[in-house]
């Protein structure tokens, strides 16, 4: 062996060993991320392009920012502390404060789990399966995977969900998209003196960043047994997965945007746009759209009711974790199985309002989202919790304009579902 070989041995041992990492602590960033692209994301993302063409494309670039950094820092949390969010904010401001953040996250995830076996219903009808049938079926395929599996299984059935969402993108492809014309709004910001186009913007950043995720995310670290040490991996699985999510929402606007919008079809739902898409890209494009939004539904129907039994529990001080059993840690088995059980039958309730449900809910996410993010931000900066770890001025600076932004935009979100078409009268006295 040569002198500059056996110089070069060490260094891609070392490369290897890197890379071995990795993959070991790859999951809970790029998990955490794209289950938000759930049937309600997917309903926004199809209806942002049906309704309103690539005009809205350069919202996803400051809302991909945010999302980094508020995922990031939760994930940074639970490596240095080896902590759960629930349980910081319980030790740090007292239960009654964790009590009503408890009760605002629980209603509002139990209404998004009911949108997640809409969104299976939805999908599976455009196959011709009926939901009395489809729903059940999902809810004991997920019930038996959370409940039987170990944390090991259900990551990655999980992470392979993930690689089926690349049904958008080759979905996108099959359309004739102006390229050229989607770059370009995606870095052009543009505004629409309507109320609907406002609500829209307020939809994508809702449903792109919700408070279940943080909850979720770092608690997953802590289970994975991350720590401060090997941090720097998971930091690049947070960033990975936040890219690839909101480049599937990319596919998913470009999509709607350059067949049904085009064509000026009108949608109501993310099932409507699968639909729509067959006429005019053909029934393979079709078909990989509604195979998406199965896919979509059906993981977050996991993993939203797993991130409620999480932070209750972390809140209650109760025994916790997927690697447990009922016998274990009953109380977080039994909450995951009331929040499948409910959401399931009340799919199968006849007549049941599903758009007034999801809607519901991403209010809720709304109102939620700014007080969670101002008691992260409040333990990511106390140096007895963080040590060296805190954020540094730039990092805080992103993340407050973030709070403020999100604070705005819920008090929007909260004027117009008091006063409808209050938004489009605020735009249009500004404008004019």
């Amino acid at each position: 062996m040569t002198a500059a070989a056996a110089a070069a041995a060490p260094q891609k041992r070392s490369l290897r060993k890197s890379l071995l990492l990795f993959l070991a602590l790859l999951g809970p960033g790029i998990i955490t991320a794209n289950v938000d692209n759930d049937a309600g994301g997917i309903t926004t993302y199809s209806l942002a392009g049906a309704q309103y063409g690539y005009s809205l494309l350069w919202m996803l670039i400051p809302t991909t920012v945010s999302l980094v950094v508020v995922q990031e820092m939760c994930a940074r949390m639970g490596a240095v502390t080896g902590k759960g969010l629930s349980d910081l904010i319980r030790e740090s401001f007292g239960l009654r404060t964790t009590f009503y953040i408890m009760i605002a996250l629980f209603l509002t995830n139990l209404g998004n789990t009911i949108s997640e076996f809409a969104g299976i219903a939805a999908g599976m009808e455009i196959f011709g399966v009926s939901k009395f049938v489809s729903v059940p079926i999902a809810a004991a395929l997920v019930w038996l995977l959370i409940v039987k599996g170990s944390y090991r299984i259900v990551e990655r059935v999980f992470l392979f969900a993930c690689v089926i969402y690349l049904a958008y993108p080759l979905a996108a492809l099959t359309a004739d998209v102006p390229w050229l014309e989607v770059a370009k709004a995606s870095v052009t910001p543009s505004f629409r003196a309507d109320g609907g186009y406002v609500a829209m913007m307020i939809g994508l950043v809702g449903t792109t960043i919700a408070p279940w995720m943080q909850f979720y995310q770092q608690a997953a670290v802590v289970e994975k047994g991350i720590t401060a040490e090997n941090y720097g991996y998971t930091r690049l699985d947070v960033v990975m997965g936040c890219f690839f999510a909101v480049a599937v929402a990319l596919f998913i606007v470009v999509a709607c945007a350059a067949s049904i919008f085009v064509h000026g079809q009108s949608v109501e739902t993310a099932a409507d746009a699968a639909r729509a898409l067959e006429p005019l890209v053909g029934r393979y494009a079709s078909g990989l759209f509604a195979v998406g939004l199965i896919n979509a539904s059906l993981f977050a129907a996991g993993v939203l009711p797993l991130s409620t039994a999480y932070y209750i529990c972390e809140a209650m001080g109760w025994e916790l974790g997927i690697d447990k059993d009922f016998r274990k840690a009953p109380e977080f088995f039994w909450l995951f199985t009331l929040s499948v059980v409910v959401g399931a039958l009340t799919i199968l309730v006849p007549g049941m309002p599903l758009l007034a449900v999801m809607y519901v809910s991403q209010v809720v996410n709304g109102v939620v989202l700014p007080f969670v993010l101002i008691l992260m931000l409040l333990l990511v900066n106390d140096k007895r919790l963080m040590g060296a770890f805190v954020n540094g001025p730039v990092f805080n600076t992103v993340a407050w304009a973030t709070v403020a932004g999100l604070i705005g935009l819920t008090a929007l979100m909260t004027l117009d579902t008091l006063w409808p078409g209050a938004i489009g009268r605020m735009v249009s006295l500004v404008a004019g």
